[in-house]
């Protein structure tokens, strides 16, 4: 249909709010209660614009571009006298209780609502009445308020109850004292909570961590990465100035992570904050750096064997293949999971279905999850599966003719569970709320019952359960069907390949492996821990281990042999695991927020991240190559040869521009100056740090904003905008892709490969291991994470009350697993299932152990 905007005819795609189609064509119309993924509510009034309906209508009238759909024929003037006004008064009443504290609000320069009141020009105070005054509440480790600077928008409360569905947030008060917050001090529950920092247009709600190293954003350097705490591959933003990480942003990415992170996510990489090792250690003792390089040649002139790490990027596991050789490079993690996600990556290739982003999830009219808990192993893929069942309940309120805005609980009062998602899980799930069959199968029976649902599709199942979830999947016109590895098992993953194989080309699949660089490991190839343990016994070598931390995701029983049957250990890590004192020769590498590589998330996407900050250190692919003669020193060097020597992976290259591209600028065109910068007081002119490995610079000087290639591009700068809410003009409509195409390169397509055979789960004798999955602490890497560690809950050992009488235990004792201590006092927990152990922290494969008492 076509508008007419400010005397620009468009045309524009109909179905939308007049403010979102007008924000989609690059149209900046003042707002702030409007959010592109939360919608519009009205609370705000600062979008008024003066509609006419047609070129009849020449008088026009005031309406709020977010509450009016737009129409054929419309004439919109954002720039009329009349709403110039309205909007400048509606200003100024916000700035009545405003502190107008900017000089000392770390939004400062940041701020939307700074940015509307300049706009606007509301330069001089009229009132003279007294302020209103709130008090704060402790809201936890990670995120601060001031109440005081908070104008209404209703922001906060839609994300964090309607979008997110958390519960410990509230709305208290009225008129001109509304308070919004947790009512009692301490940390909010939901592991989206961090997202409030970027949702709110003003100073109410930040992230503690920058308070506590402030900067002004015009000073900080923004590098475009990757998030690497699990397989999802979030879009990240690094703010970086004098040498220390002051803050991750989101990156919007229209496929994956849109406008909003996991709190894992937004704080994960400032794990690069935490205490490290420096300098090489020979047998604990700190040595130079040639004598270090010296006898790791020696090493590896030994004939080691290369252990690789799902926590590493792909440029760092192929490095240490190349060193070692194919036939001695192996997977850092237990064989029954490197088997299993190859095959994911094979069920990919086969194609039974189109592989689904994080945005199909959100948009799937039917959802069936097998087996995994992902809030807790893919917490953006749990909030996307909340945005499909809020899906299913505006379908239902547009049926009733509902309007659109109003809050989804008045929508569907008493209509009780409408969204077409079925949850299979071991245990309670926090999306049960969501779904509308939350099944309880125990682990071994989720595959089964996936393959029921498969039967059903096509009319050969009795089982009234699957029936009734196939008929919902068999009409929904985009179904989604989800598995992952958080059981450890691979029927799940078969189960879900089966269900959407039965659906046909509408269906979408996504398979979640455990870590960022699971994916990338998989495709490299190479066995897993296991064999790597039995050929090392049957002839030792010295073992070069690109990862400290091999206790997250083996068991200690593995480490163990490994350390054992190696004659040597060389470690290369960034941070300082359990194995870096017990290793001959530790080599500290960079952290991923100082590095530059590529992650393949559970797409198959390649994405590019940058280095956030300068170190003295290197990256591990940057150490590794030189140890074996190979001259590549940069990263466009070494992904030319990982396209030679793989030439499946060879799309990688396309990822992202090298670094001979145009420049683009880390700091925006309003820094202080690259002198001041980075030069004051130690040289009298010179140039900026170069960065060998990518076209960014460490200066103003390059591109800005969206003159940015996409991969490249860290932030939008719009003109006279400076806060998140700018980046609905970066988008192709809104919700869509970034302007230029969302990053990345697909390495994995459907009906590219065979099918291949499917993979059987193992049985034993014991009790099998049910892993605990928790948002904010799914590895060391997350623990090591300063505001993490202050939300990482306390490890967990639980079982049914009936084995745990059958083996004569007591409720709060502790355990010895496998001959080992557990790592906290048992708890009882009914709704486990009978046979299981349900363990923190737990990775791999679902093994089989036996429990008793401590002695």
């Amino acid at each position: 249909m076509k508008i007419t905007v400010n005397g620009r005819d468009l045309e524009v795609e109909g179905g939308h709010d007049l403010l979102t189609t007008c924000l989609s064509q690059g149209i900046e119309v003042p707002h702030f209660c409007w959010h592109g993924d939360l919608g519009s509510v009205g609370a705000c009034r600062l979008c008024a614009v003066k509609v006419f309906d047609g070129p009849e209508d020449e008088t026009g009238r005031l309406e709020m571009a977010c509450m009016i759909p737009a129409k054929d024929g419309q004439r919109v003037e954002v720039h009329d006298p009349e709403a110039e006004r309205f909007r400048a008064r509606i200003i100024e009443w916000l700035m009545v209780n405003h502190p107008h504290d900017c000089a000392v609000c770390e939004e400062g320069g940041a701020c939307h609502l700074q940015d509307m009141v300049v706009a606007s020009g509301h330069t001089r105070r009229r009132a003279e009445v007294a302020k209103r005054v709130h008090r704060n509440t402790d809201h936890g480790p990670l995120l601060t308020q001031e109440m005081n600077r908070c104008i209404g928008c209703y922001r906060c409360l839609r994300f964090y109850r309607d979008y997110s569905g958390g519960k410990d947030f509230e709305v208290l008060g009225a008129h001109d004292r509304v308070w919004f917050g947790r009512t009692e001090p301490g940390p909010l529950d939901s592991p989206f909570a961090g997202n409030l920092a970027e949702v709110c247009p003003t100073g109410v709600f930040d992230d503690r961590w920058w308070s506590r190293h402030y900067a002004r954003p015009w000073d900080m350097a923004a590098t475009p990465s990757i998030c690497a705490n699990c397989s999802v591959g979030c879009n990240i933003t690094l703010f970086e100035r004098a040498g220390t990480l002051r803050k991750v942003q989101n990156r919007t990415h229209g496929a994956i992570n849109g406008s909003f992170l996991c709190d894992r996510g937004r704080f994960g990489a400032l794990a690069a904050e935490a205490p490290r090792p420096r300098h090489p250690r020979r047998k604990g003792r700190e040595i130079l750096w040639d004598e270090a390089v010296a006898e790791a040649r020696a090493l590896v002139a030994r004939g080691a064997v290369g252990i690789g790490s799902p926590r590493a990027c792909l440029e760092s596991n192929f490095a240490l293949r190349r060193l070692v050789g194919e036939d001695r490079f192996f997977a850092g993690i237990p064989d029954p999971e490197a088997a299993l996600v190859r095959r994911m990556a094979d069920i990919l290739r086969a194609g039974p279905a189109g592989i689904a982003t994080i945005r199909d999830i959100e948009r799937a009219d039917a959802v069936l999850v097998l087996g995994e808990d992902l809030t807790g192993t893919a917490p953006r893929a749990a909030l996307a599966l909340r945005q499909a069942a809020r899906g299913a309940e505006r379908r239902l309120a547009a049926e009733k003719g509902v309007p659109e805005w109003m809050d989804a609980a008045v929508r569907v009062a008493g209509e009780g569970r409408r969204s077409p998602v079925a949850l299979v899980t071991a245990l309670p799930d926090p999306l049960d709320e969501v779904a509308l069959w939350p099944v309880r199968r125990a682990p071994s029976e989720v595959a089964e019952f996936g393959f029921a649902v498969a039967a059903a599709v096509g009319g050969a199942t009795t089982d009234p359960l699957a029936m009734a979830i196939a008929a919902a999947l068999a009409a929904a016109e985009a179904p989604v069907v989800i598995a992952g590895a958080g059981l450890g098992l691979a029927g799940p993953a078969e189960a879900a390949a089966a269900v959407a194989a039965a659906l046909g080309s509408r269906a979408r699949i996504a398979l979640f492996p455990p870590e960022a660089g699971s994916m990338g490991l998989a495709l490299l190839g190479g066995a897993g821990l296991d064999r790597a343990v039995a050929e090392l016994e049957a002839e030792p070598r010295p073992v070069i281990l690109l990862d400290a931390t091999l206790f997250d995701r083996a068991p200690a029983e593995t480490v163990e042999r490994l350390m054992a049957a190696a004659t040597e250990v060389m470690v290369l890590d960034w941070l300082h695991g359990p194995l870096s004192d017990r290793a001959e020769l530790m080599l500290p590498v960079t952290a991923l927020a100082e590095s530059a590589g590529t992650f393949v998330n559970h797409e198959g996407r390649a994405q590019r991240f940058f280095a956030g900050r300068r170190s003295d250190l290197v990256p591990a692919w940057r150490l590794l190559g030189p140890l074996c003669g190979a001259t590549e020193t940069r990263l466009d060097e070494m992904l030319a040869a990982l396209a030679h020597d793989c030439p499946d992976l060879a799309a990688v290259v396309a990822a992202a521009p090298g670094a001979e591209a145009a420049p683009v600028a880390r700091l925006p065109a309003g820094a202080s100056g690259r002198t001041a910068f980075d030069l004051a007081g130690r040289v009298a002119e010179g140039q900026p740090a170069a960065d060998p490995h990518s076209a960014l610079v460490w200066s103003m000087e390059g591109a800005q904003g969206l003159d940015a290639p996409p991969a490249l591009r860290a932030a939008v700068a719009a003109p006279g905008l400076h806060s998140a809410s700018s980046g609905w003009l970066g988008t192709e409509g809104v919700g869509g892709p970034v302007r230029g195409g969302d990053p990345g390169v697909a390495l994995i397509r459907p009906g590219s490969g065979p099918a291949g055979a499917p993979l059987a789960d193992a049985t034993g004798e014991g009790l099998r291991v049910l892993p605990l999955h928790d948002p904010f602490a799914a590895s060391s890497a997350d623990r090591a994470s300063p505001p993490l560690a202050g939300r990482a809950p306390p490890p967990r050992v639980l079982l049914h009350p009936e084995d745990a009488a059958a083996l004569g235990l007591a409720e709060g004792a502790r355990l010895l697993i496998d001959g080992l201590p557990a790592p906290a006092p048992l708890t009882f927990e009914p709704a486990l299932p009978r046979g299981h152990l349900g363990l923190s922290g737990a990775r791999g494969h679902a093994r089989f152990v036996t429990v008793e008492a401590e002695a």
